[in-house]
Protein backbone atom coordinates (compact mmCIF):
# COMPACT_ATOMS: atom_id res chain seq x y z
CA UNK A 1 0.00 0.00 0.00
CA UNK A 2 1.43 3.39 -0.93
CA UNK A 3 1.83 6.25 1.49
CA UNK A 4 -0.50 8.29 -0.70
CA UNK A 5 -3.28 5.70 -0.38
CA UNK A 6 -2.86 5.52 3.40
CA UNK A 7 -2.88 9.32 3.61
CA UNK A 8 -6.02 9.58 1.46
CA UNK A 9 -7.86 6.95 3.52
CA UNK A 10 -7.04 8.67 6.83
CA UNK A 11 -8.00 12.10 5.45
CA UNK A 12 -11.31 10.68 4.21
CA UNK A 13 -12.01 9.14 7.62
CA UNK A 14 -11.13 12.12 9.80
CA UNK A 15 -12.82 15.37 8.87
CA UNK A 16 -10.79 18.54 8.42
CA UNK A 17 -7.54 16.64 8.86
CA UNK A 18 -4.02 17.28 7.68
CA UNK A 19 -2.10 14.03 7.32
CA UNK A 20 1.67 13.74 6.88
CA UNK A 21 3.18 10.34 6.13
CA UNK A 22 6.74 9.00 6.47
CA UNK A 23 8.30 5.60 5.81
CA UNK A 24 7.41 2.98 3.25
CA UNK A 25 4.17 1.31 2.31
CA UNK A 26 4.14 -1.46 4.95
CA UNK A 27 5.96 0.20 7.88
CA UNK A 28 5.20 3.87 8.26
CA UNK A 29 4.29 6.69 10.57
CA UNK A 30 1.65 9.35 10.33
CA UNK A 31 1.02 12.71 11.92
CA UNK A 32 -2.65 13.65 11.90
CA UNK A 33 -3.86 17.13 12.83
CA UNK A 34 -7.59 17.75 13.18
CA UNK A 35 -9.95 19.83 15.32
CA UNK A 36 -12.02 16.67 15.85
CA UNK A 37 -9.39 15.55 18.39
CA UNK A 38 -10.25 18.44 20.74
CA UNK A 39 -11.16 17.01 24.15
CA UNK A 40 -10.16 13.44 23.24
CA UNK A 41 -7.49 11.46 25.05
CA UNK A 42 -4.35 10.47 23.14
CA UNK A 43 -5.45 6.84 23.26
CA UNK A 44 -8.88 7.64 21.82
CA UNK A 45 -7.25 9.64 19.03
CA UNK A 46 -4.90 6.79 18.14
CA UNK A 47 -7.73 4.27 18.22
CA UNK A 48 -9.69 6.46 15.80
CA UNK A 49 -6.83 6.54 13.29
CA UNK A 50 -6.03 2.83 13.67
CA UNK A 51 -9.71 1.90 13.24
CA UNK A 52 -9.65 3.55 9.82
CA UNK A 53 -6.69 1.38 8.83
CA UNK A 54 -7.90 -1.78 10.61
CA UNK A 55 -8.62 -3.79 7.46
CA UNK A 56 -5.13 -3.19 6.06
CA UNK A 57 -3.49 -3.99 9.40
CA UNK A 58 -5.57 -7.16 9.85
CA UNK A 59 -4.92 -8.53 6.37
CA UNK A 60 -1.19 -7.74 6.51
CA UNK A 61 -1.14 -5.08 3.80
CA UNK A 62 0.09 -2.63 6.43
CA UNK A 63 2.51 -4.17 8.94
CA UNK A 64 3.06 -1.22 11.26
CA UNK A 65 1.67 2.27 11.61
CA UNK A 66 3.02 4.71 14.16
CA UNK A 67 0.44 7.41 14.94
CA UNK A 68 0.91 10.93 16.28
CA UNK A 69 -2.18 13.07 16.67
CA UNK A 70 -2.61 16.77 17.40
CA UNK A 71 -5.30 19.41 17.46
CA UNK A 72 -4.56 22.58 15.46
CA UNK A 73 -3.87 24.41 18.75
CA UNK A 74 -1.38 21.74 19.84
CA UNK A 75 0.31 21.85 16.44
CA UNK A 76 0.79 25.64 16.48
Amino acid sequence: MTLEKIQAKIQAGIENSTVVMEGDGCNCSTRVVSPIFEGMSLLARQKMVLAIMNEEITNGTLHALSVKTRTPKEDA
